[in-house]
Order: C-alpha cells, then structure tokens, then sequence
C-alpha cells in the first residue's frame, strides 16, 4: 500500500492527469496550492512549497512567527486561491537542482542587478549553457523570470503595506519607478497606484 493511497493530494496541474492514472487510490485535487493530510503535507510547485513552508512554520511556532517569515520572504501569510491562480505568479518548475538553486538566489536577492552572469555562477554553469538550460527547464529567458519574481514582490509590497513606491521600486529590484510602472502595465494592464487602490478598496 503506498503512502498517499485513501489520502488527498496535489500536485503540479501539468502532471494532475499523469498522477491520476499512475496513482488511482490517491484523490488528486489540482487547484490546491498544498495540501495537509495528517502527517502528509504535498505541494503544487516550487512556489508552493513556500507557501507549505510557511503553514509548517505556523503549524509548529504559531501566527506570529510565520508571518514573521513570510514578511521576510515577501509573500502572502496566507494566499488564498487554488493553482488557478497562478497564471499571475511565478510558477517556475526547474528540473535540475542547478537551475532550482538559480531561481531560490534570484527570489532572495532581488534588490541585485541579478544577470545571466550572476545566475549562471549560483548555478555553477556558463552563462551559455545556463540560459540554454534554463530555457528549456522553465520556458522562460531568466531576464524575463526575474521581471516576474519582482512585479510579484513589489505587488505584495504594494498591497500589504503601506511602503512608498520608490521604496518598494528599489526593494523589488527595478531601476526606477518609471521602470517598474512599464512592468506592471505589460503585466497587469494597470499602474501600481491602481493596484493599491483596489487592495485598500472595501
């Protein structure tokens, strides 16, 4: 009998469909960003293990410490929502422990000009090979990843506190505001001064 068989858990929703034919005693719930059956936590992505982290922490230390941590991290205490959501967020999914360990720094440090060159070196690769690899792991440029992970920490940022923009601009690691309002307009169709207006709205 395996460990997961009679209990729920999610998984990636790119490998929902293959989970549910390889593993049919498990119930599969694919817009779950994790999942807490007991002694069995599972989680959705790289992302959402975060998102796990957090909830063992507040588990085992209480609220407190874990929106300690999660300040920390710049995300959501709590984030509501299933995998659906997670067309506006980075749902990187790298396959090697390399490029994983590139998008971990990256998340940390994004306050850092963070180029191919610098990523390349956590990753312990040529900058070639390592845009080559992290292409093809992710789907993604990692300039373009990197302008994801900061429009999602300035988005936070902007809706959690009440932090000024340039402060936030240069937190999340953009340039200027002006930089980061073209960010936000490609992403989101909006300014961020519209953004903290709909988080502050009833």
């Amino acid at each position: 009998m395996g460990l997961l068989d009679g209990r729920r858990a999610t998984t990636h929703w790119s490998y929902a469909r293959q989970m549910r034919e390889d593993f049919p005693n498990v119930r599969i719930e694919d817009d779950r960003i994790f999942i807490n059956e007991g002694a069995v936590w599972t989680s959705a992505g790289l992302t959402a293990g975060l998102d796990l982290a957090v909830a063992l922490i507040e588990k085992d230390l209480g609220r407190d410490a874990a929106g300690a941590i999660a300040r920390r991290l710049v995300m959501h205490h709590r984030r509501a929502g299933g995998q659906s959501q997670h067309s506006e967020l980075l749902e990187l999914a790298p396959s090697s422990d390399r490029i994983q360990k590139a998008v971990i720094f990256a998340k940390a440090h994004l306050a850092n000009p963070l180029t191919v060159e610098e990523l390349a070196e956590v990753a312990a690769l040529s900058p070639r090979q390592f845009a080559r690899a992290f292409r093809a792991e992710t789907g993604q440029t990692p300039a373009k990843a990197v302008e994801q992970m900061r429009l999602e920490a300035a988005r936070l940022l902007i809706e959690e506190t009440r932090h000024p923009m340039d402060s936030i601009a240069r937190e999340a690691g953009f340039v200027d505001i002006r930089r980061m309002r073209e960010a936000f307009m490609r992403q989101y169709g909006q300014p961020p001064q519209a953004l903290r207006r709909l988080a502050k709205a009833p």
